[in-house]
């Protein structure tokens, strides 16, 4: 089978009247949803049918659904299900917390492993962390939606990953694009073959001559772009010409902070809706910055494709695979007061992110912040300590030096 299904090669006028009927169906549904029916109040459902009235409608902004959750935990109103009747509740950093259900690719990335061509015979070396956040179990159950086997790996005891995927001989790599680097690399040092010949890989940017790499040391690497909000919006085929929308959400790209879609080409940033009965987010902003392609993939799929992350629209950046955000920086600060001014670095060495974190600072001792850089960035990043007055005076606290060409 070429297609996952039959709704990947719809025409226009099919896509025309599928919208017409199921975009009234997910604004109803959104209804159901007490936070939801507030943000649409006075918006008949049935009279939204086009792209262009869906554009009428507000923008959600995720630091509305974080406020919404302090206030009502722990999905701030914004589900049709009360709590208990999900099977799984995560929480990503923010806190912001997510549902998740078993069954049914709840997140619908089989679509993405289906595209990259995994099936029944591969085994997944799923290197996506099964705690707290949902990326793990949203590989999981891709795989199993595809009829794939998992090694549900996660991150860390790089020596032990490798013994088990000789042993097992995982075909399929998913994890963030760096990561994979990490595991061929102990395996070159323990003079170990591994049997992976296919990479799916999200949560950070593969970068050009990272995936040449694979494919000298013969595997072929895809990407897709998801959220633990909206499960999968777009993915790569073994085409790699852009990402191509996926069938179960509706992509605008708009100017940033006005929610107004700009014209085939133009970068802006991403706002979904998804059509999960579950979770029915109407015009949710992502804050990542990408465009739409014009034209058709050559795999033969049919939807509308983008061009990829390209970006945030905020200062908020993904760096090895987890965001840091201009607030996590502003509590950096306010712990110490002898930090003036803090800003945060993203670098590329060796094919790997790199983070590092200034501080305007009178002390010599760069060691004494490495605890809270960890507390409040989740990440470790070289310290760099610099005179008072020294950082540029422009707002920016996040500064992403990596080139996306």
């Amino acid at each position: 089978m070429t297609f996952y299904d039959e709704l990947e090669t719809r025409s226009a006028d099919e896509r025309a009247a599928w919208l017409a009927q199921e975009l009234p169906a997910a604004l109803a549904r959104a209804h159901t949803a007490p936070a939801m029916a507030r943000i649409l109040q006075g918006v008949e459902a049935e009279g939204v049918t086009t792209r262009e009235a869906l554009a009428s409608l507000p923008v959600i902004r995720k630091s509305e659904l974080s406020e919404a959750q302090k206030k009502q935990p722990p999905f701030g109103g914004f589900t049709t299900r009360r709590p208990h009747e999900f099977e799984n509740i995560f929480q990503s950093p923010g806190p912001i917390y997510e549902p998740g259900r078993r069954g049914n690719d709840w997140w619908r990335l089989g679509r993405f492993l289906f595209a990259a061509g995994v099936g029944p015979g591969d085994i997944v070396h799923n290197c996506f962390g099964y705690h707290l956040t949902p990326a793990g179990m949203m590989f999981e159950s891709a795989a199993r939606a595809v009829d794939a086997a998992v090694l549900p790996a996660g991150t860390g005891q790089t020596e032990l990953q490798v013994r088990a995927a000789v042993d097992i001989g995982t075909t399929v790599y998913a994890g963030t694009p760096d990561y994979l680097k990490i595991i061929l690399d102990k395996a070159d040092e323990m003079g170990q073959r591994l049997a992976l010949t296919r990479a799916t890989v999200s949560g950070g940017a593969l970068f050009p001559s990272l995936r040449q790499s694979y494919a000298e040391r013969g595997i072929a690497t895809v990407q897709c772009y998801a959220t633990a909000d909206l499960g999968l919006i777009a993915y790569e085929t073994p085409a790699c010409e852009g990402m191509i929308v996926d069938e179960g959400v509706i992509v605008e790209i708009v100017r940033p902070g006005t929610g107004l879609p700009v014209p085939e080409g133009e970068v802006g940033e991403v706002v979904v809706t998804t059509l999960n009965p579950d979770y029915p987010l109407v015009r949710f902003a992502t804050g990542d910055l990408s465009a739409v392609m014009p034209g058709e993939s050559p795999c033969g799929r049919s939807n509308m494709r983008i061009r990829g992350w390209m970006g945030r629209a905020d200062q908020t950046t993904k760096i090895k695979g987890m965001f840091v955000r201009p607030e996590q920086v502003a509590v950096l600060v306010s712990r110490h007061p002898e930090i003036r001014r803090a800003r945060v670095l993203a670098d590329r060495a060796g094919e790997m992110d790199v983070m590092t974190v200034q501080l305007e600072t009178d002390t010599q001792d760069a060691a004494r912040y490495e605890t809270a850089v960890l507390d409040t960035l989740k990440l470790r990043g070289r310290i760099e300590l610099v005179a008072p007055g020294s950082l540029p005076n422009d707002g920016k606290v996040i500064e992403d030096r990596r080139s996306y060409d």
